[in-house]
This record gives structure tokens, C-alpha cells and sequence, in this order.
């Protein structure tokens, strides 16, 4: 059986630093990469060895088969863990650690293919007999199909991503005319964030519960349900509140999660930590989505309710070993609460930044899985998300209890992020129940939650690239070192026996990026990158057009015009990085 004595870690941010401390943990050295950005983020300071990426987009660094795998080679690693995201559901770089004789912490590349590839994972659901929804069986050329799939079954219609997850490349369209345009922001966001774009489409629930089932399996056979969770509370088809176990479930549903959980993970062979996904309709009815086939964000909560280290678990089914235990019964009750570089108040608009203060909290039944400190800067390049907080109670009303504490005295300053959105769902009676009703679903944000959150009114600093950076040679010991340091270092001039002076950050107020549009300009709400120009100069519009596509923190932002009017002087080249603020075009 292969033994694991250092692995490398290809991925960033929160999951990394989980990563790292479950090696540290069970006594395996860790090995970190990073982008540009990242050089002094906290999975970095943490990992035993960190080697640089040289780059500053996800396709550059974290999307890199050929870089991670070089750097496994020059670090010495025996294994891999992917983490989630980026190329953890990704067969091919599976199979390409495989093959350069490391451990591949996850399942194998047969039931990535199998399960990670939605349209394929609904045929195993078929064969088994799993709950499923009205879907195409097998990815769509073009918004035609999508078309003819909505008027054979009916809108709404979900359009996904084969490949995806995380809610990037998912659209729902609820009426005809916008399917063609939701077709094309699918395939962009899912090439964008996974490197493949293709989608298929099934048909929408509407005001559907998200459930899940955590599992675990071992190449005996043995699949394991450590507990189920809800995750409905959703913006952006992206959760934001997650829990386990799945309240207000019948045992007869209970049943039928568990049960096709392990059929499905049966059939592929599957060996590791993995997730089924479910829909359950207001009217009971569930539905399988899809199989998640690598660790989840929201997997602390599966730990807290049944003690069992997930990650940990993962390394030992790596190593061959066996599932000595049955379905734990959960004990207590366990909550987690995103929080994302996000503005609540200006529709959960994603906002990069610097954190100037990140002050945590303690007390009974709090954890705080982040991958950000006070200083760290917060790039728009990568996911929104700077950590978690995780809430546990012996039941239900304890764990809220506990969480309006910890929320309450947790602070964030320099950047929004979506903590006021948490202090007021946790004392919302669609959220809490209190009426005996568990009124939230998938779609409850953006269709019944009363948003009177203020926009975000703090100071913002300037949008900022990375350092450009100098290199050069010194000699350490006897041995020849190359060193990286900023150019504003590396050039400024040093007064004897004083030290460099860093040149303070330009600062711009929030107001400078509060609306999209003003007068006759259309600005960019945040620091992002343009991916698509929808209109030409000359070109006559309405109020409600969209106009520019953005994408900031992986995620799309259609600009519509903010008035009728004809398009003049535009400023927005597809694939340039613009700052808050920027007029993008003007409407006159």
C-alpha cells in the first residue's frame, strides 16, 4: 500500500490552509503553490515548502497541469490533493498524476468521468434508479436545442455547465428570449473557470431545497454516509449557508438519499470523499443534480456533527485503507457561513480589496476555517471567498443562538464582505423556522428575502496588479540562490542604518464605484476584466440592454444600459482588466 510523506497541495486560499493542517496533523510534510498574487497569502506562510506558478490567471497557474506537476517533481511530493475548484474534478490531471507515479487523493479518473461530467453522472443515476428531473441526455451544440428542450418540457429550464460546479456556468432562464444569451454566458463562465464549456440542460424545480449527502469509500466496497446537509440558502446558484444535519427531512427521504447516495457511488467504483447532490420540491418530490467528486466547501460541517476528520480520511483511503465504521449517527447541530468579498447591499456585488482588519472570535462550538489575515490583499483574479465560519450546537437553536454571537463579533474592515447578509438571515423566520415553517430555497435571495442592507460605505483601496517584480543572484552558504523582490524594493534607495520606505497605497472612496452608471457614462462597478462587448458606437439602445459583460472573482457581471439613449465612445476591450470606476462607454 503506498505510504504518504508529502503532498503537494494544487490549490489556494482556505482549502489549501485545511489541507496543510490536516498533513501537519497526521505528520505529512505539505508542499504549496501560488500565482503572483498569492506569493504572501497564508497557505504559503503555512506549508512546509511553497514554489511560485509564475503567473496571475487561473489558466496560468492553478489551471496548469504541467507547471503543478513540475514542481512535484522538483519538491519531492509523493501525492497530490486538488482540493476543490480549478482541477480537482479534472480527469485528465488525475490521470496525469497517476502517471508520473504519485498518489491521487480522490477518486479514480474513470469516476471523475463518470460522475464529475453531469450528463453522464444522470445516466448512472438512471441506471440505478436515483430520483431524477427532465434533462438532455447528453450535451447541446447550441442554443437551438436548449430552445426546443424548453418548449417540449417547459420553462423554467436549467442550463449547466457538464463540467462545473460551484455555480459558475449554471443559468436559469425563465423565458425564451433569454436563452440564447444564457447559452453563451454558460459556456463562457465554465471555459473561464473549468477549462471546458460544454452544457446540457434539464428541467428547473421551482423553489426547490438543496440537499446533499457526504460520503466516504474505500476500494472494498464500503460507502459510508457521514451526514447529510442543507445548502439552500443560495445567491447566484453559489451557496452561501450550509448545514448539517439536513433539517426538516422525513425518514422516508432520509432514506432515498442515503440509499441512492450509495448506489450511485457503487456503481462507478468510487473510492474517497465525495458528494451527492439533490433537489427536494416544495412538494417532497427529490430529484438527483449531480455527484461533486472531491472534497466540498461545506464538508466542516459533516465533521463537527460526527467527529470524523474528512481530510485526514482521504489521505488514509489513499493509502489503501478501509471503512471500519457504518453511517455515523450525527450528534448535535452544525452551521457554515461563507464569507465572501461581497457587497450585500449592492445585490452581493463582488468587491476585491485589502483586508485591514480580520478579527476573529471564540467561545463555545466556533471554528474559523479562513485563508486570509488582517494585510492580505483580496484579488479579483480568483474566488470571492476569504474563509468560513463554522457553528455548532447540541441542536438547531443552539447552533443559531451561537452564530448571531459569533457573527455579531466577528469584523471585517477594508473591504465588504456578506457578514451583515448573515446577521439578518440568522434571525429571519423563514431561516430560523420559528413558525414551524423552513421556508428558504435555492432561489429565496433573490425572490423573497427582504435585502435593506445598506450598501458598503467604507474606504477602498486602488485596484492593484502584482508587484513587478526583480531578480537577482546572491549566494548563500556556498550555494547559488536567485531572489525575487519587488522592483519599488529592489530599486529604492536605502539611507544607512534606516529602512526603505514603501510608498503608501492610493486610496479612493467606495462612492467612486457605488453605481454602474451616472449621467451619460456606464462605469464598472468593481475592479474586473472584460470578457464580452454587446454593443457598437452608434448603436441605439433601451434602458435594461446589456451592454458589457464583466467577470470579477470568477464570476460574470452583465452591465445593462441605465437608460434609452445611443451608444457613444466605448472603453472596454474584451480581455482587459479594468478598475472600479472606469466609464465604459457613454449613453447619450
Amino acid at each position: 500500500m503506498p505510504h504518504i510523506a508529502k503532498v503537494l497541495i494544487a490549490n489556494r486560499g482556505e482549502i489549501a490552509v485545511r489541507i496543510v493542517r490536516a498533513a501537519r496533523d497526521s505528520g505529512k510534510a505539505s508542499v504549496a503553490v501560488y500565482a503572483d498574487q498569492d506569493r504572501d497569502a497564508l497557505h504559503t506562510r503555512l506549508a512546509d515548502e511553497a514554489y511560485a506558478l509564475e503567473g496571475s490567471t487561473s489558466a496560468e497557474t492553478y489551471l496548469s497541469i504541467e507547471k503543478i506537476l513540475s514542481v512535484a517533481r522538483r519538491s519531492g511530493a509523493d501525492a497530490v490533493h486538488p482540493g476543490y475548484g480549478f482541477l480537482a474534478e479534472n480527469a485528465e490531471f488525475a490521470r496525469a498524476v497517476i502517471a508520473a507515479g504519485l498518489v491521487w487523493i480522490g477518486p479514480s479518473p474513470e469516476a471523475i468521468e463518470a460522475l464529475g461530467d453531469k450528463v453522464t453522472a444522470r445516466h448512472v443515476a438512471e441506471k440505478v434508479g436515483a430520483p431524477l428531473a427532465p434533462g438532455t441526455p447528453g450535451p447541446v451544440q447550441g442554443a437551438d436545442e436548449v430552445i426546443a428542450f424548453a418548449q417540449e418540457y417547459g420553462l423554467p429550464i436549467a442550463i449547466k455547465a457538464a463540467y462545473g460546479g460551484g455555480g459558475r456556468g449554471l443559468k436559469v432562464a425563465r423565458e425564451l428570449d433569454e436563452v440564447a444569451e444564457m447559452f453563451d454566458s454558460a459556456t463562457r463562465e465554465a471555459i473561464s473557470a473549468f477549462g471546458r464549456g460544454e452544457c446540457f440542460v434539464e428541467k428547473y424545480l421551482d423553489k426547490p431545497r438543496h440537499v446533499e449527502t457526504q460520503c466516504l469509500a474505500d476500494a472494498d466496497g464500503n460507502v459510508v454516509v457521514v451526514s447529510t446537509r442543507d445548502c439552500s440558502l443560495q445567491r447566484r446558484h453559489q451557496k452561501l449557508v450550509e448545514e448539517a444535519p439536513a433539517p426538516f427531512l422525513t425518514p422516508e427521504q432520509n432514506d432515498i438519499l442515503y440509499s441512492a447516495s450509495k448506489a450511485i457511488l457503487r456503481e462507478v467504483g468510487y473510492v474517497g470523499a465525495g458528494t451527492c447532490e439533490f433537489l427536494i420540491g416544495a412538494d417532497g418530490t427529490i430529484s438527483f443534480l449531480e455527484v461533486n467528486t472531491r472534497l466540498q466547501v461545506e464538508h466542516p460541517v459533516s465533521e463537527e456533527v460526527t467527529g470524523i476528520d474528512l481530510v485526514r480520511e482521504q489521505f488514509r483511503l489513499a493509502e489503501g485503507g478501509t471503512l471500519d465504521y457504518g453511517d455515523p449517527e450525527p450528534v448535535g447541530h452544525s452551521i457554515e457561513f461563507r464569507i465572501n468579498g461581497e457587497d450585500p447591499g449592492r445585490n452581493f456585488l463582488p468587491q476585491p480589496g485589502r483586508i485591514h482588519v480580520f478579527k476573529t472570535f471564540g467561545g463555545p462550538g466556533i471554528r474559523l476555517d479562513s485563508g486570509v489575515t488582517a494585510g492580505d490583499a483580496v484579488s479579483g483574479a480568483f474566488d470571492s471567498m476569504l474563509g468560513k465560519i463554522i457553528v455548532t450546537g447540541r441542536t438547531r437553536a443552539e447552533a443559531l443562538e451561537r452564530s448571531r454571537r459569533a457573527l455579531d463579533e466577528f469584523e471585517v474592515a477594508g473591504m465588504p464582505t456578506v457578514l451583515p447578509f448573515h446577521r439578518k438571515v440568522v434571525r429571519d423566520p423563514a431561516f430560523t423556522a420559528q413558525d414551524g415553517v423552513f421556508g428558504v430555497y435555492t432561489r429565496w435571495i433573490e425572490t423573497e428575502f427582504v435585502n435593506d442592507i445598506p450598501a458598503w460605505d467604507g474606504e477602498l483601496d486602488a485596484p492593484t496588479e502584482p508587484d513587478r517584480r526583480h531578480t537577482v543572484v546572491v549566494e548563500v552558504a556556498g550555494k547559488r540562490l536567485e531572489v525575487s523582490l519587488p522592483d519599488r524594493v529592489a530599486t529604492a534607495p536605502v539611507a544607512v542604518g534606516r529602512p526603505a520606505q514603501v510608498p503608501p497605497s492610493r486610496r479612493s472612496h467606495a462612492a467612486t464605484a457605488s453605481a454602474a452608471a451616472s449621467g451619460d457614462a456606464v462605469k464598472s462597478p468593481m475592479q474586473a476584466t472584460v470578457v464580452k462587448l454587446a454593443v457598437e458606437a452608434g448603436q441605439q439602445v433601451v434602458k435594461g440592454d446589456l451592454v458589457v459583460v464583466l467577470e470579477a472573482m470568477k464570476m460574470e457581471q452583465p452591465i445593462q444600459a441605465h437608460k434609452d439613449g445611443v451608444v457613444g465612445a466605448i472603453d472596454a476591450t474584451p480581455g482587459t482588466t479594468v478598475g472600479a470606476g472606469h466609464a465604459l462607454l457613454t449613453i447619450s
